[in-house]
């Protein structure tokens, strides 16, 4: 049964990353098309790294921008300017192949209820999209299902950060209180959204323990089919 302060909720906020699609395949497919473009285009970088030791490099970039490490299309970009100078190559093919990159990101395979249940809560909500993510909602081809999109790049902060969800309320001129976020994330969907008085929903499609230090979310879905089930109850 839904509770009767959600009732008044004119929006809903989807989390993108393993909410509205499965990410890791996504990111290794990706990771390894930019392997690929660089053994092609820049061979001798991968003399010296694979998969695995560049993740390593942008974590190790990360320590060194701390302001910046909510920003990953940022950290992808630099990272792969130091390889490819390092490398002997010019720091400007960081663009191509964070490029190919990035269209490899973007061929996402949505859950098989993300359509229906968009369609369905359209009717009667405005629909939000809030990411940490760097996917993008026009080349996926959903933009037209959402009025409002951000993400942790544009925002300058990250889930669970205060400020990137006051800042979509700002832009959709909306009270908190009005908004029900439904995220994968106990500490970035459900502790972010409840901080900012958010009504919060955990989807939870891989049947993951709750982290046991975090108070239980009021409401736990499978997938959104049950999340239309509730809010028509």
């Amino acid at each position: 049964m839904i509770d009767k302060s959600m009732r008044h909720a004119k929006a809903i906020c989807f989390d993108l990353d393993d909410t509205l699609w499965p990410v890791a395949p996504v990111i290794a497919g990706a990771e390894q098309a930019l392997a690929d473009w660089l053994a092609e285009h820049c061979p001798r970088v991968t003399l010296e790294h694979d998969v695995v030791s560049m993740r390593a490099h942008r974590a190790s970039l990360a320590e060194q921008y701390p302001d910046r490490c909510h920003d990953l299309a940022f950290l992808r970009r630099e990272s792969l300017r130091r390889l490819l100078t390092a490398a002997g190559y010019q720091a400007s093919l960081a663009e191509e192949g964070f490029a190919v990159f990035q269209a490899a990101r973007n061929r996402v395979e949505l859950f098989a209820d993300v359509l229906p249940a968009l369609q369905r809560l359209g009717g009667r909500y405005r629909l939000l999209a809030l990411s940490n993510g760097n996917a993008c909602l026009g080349t996926i081809g959903l933009s037209q299902h959402f009025e409002h999109a951000l993400a942790a790049a544009e925002a300058g902060c990250a889930k669970p950060d205060q400020g990137i969800y006051r800042q979509l309320l700002r832009r959709a001129s909306l009270d908190a209180c009005e908004v029900i976020h439904v995220g994968d994330d106990p500490h970035a969907d459900v502790e972010g959204a409840r901080a900012v008085g958010m009504h919060a929903v955990w989807i939870d499609r891989f049947e993951r323990p709750w982290p046991d230090p975090l108070p239980a979310p009021a409401f736990r879905v499978g997938c959104l089919n049950e999340l239309c089930e509730i809010l028509s109850a």
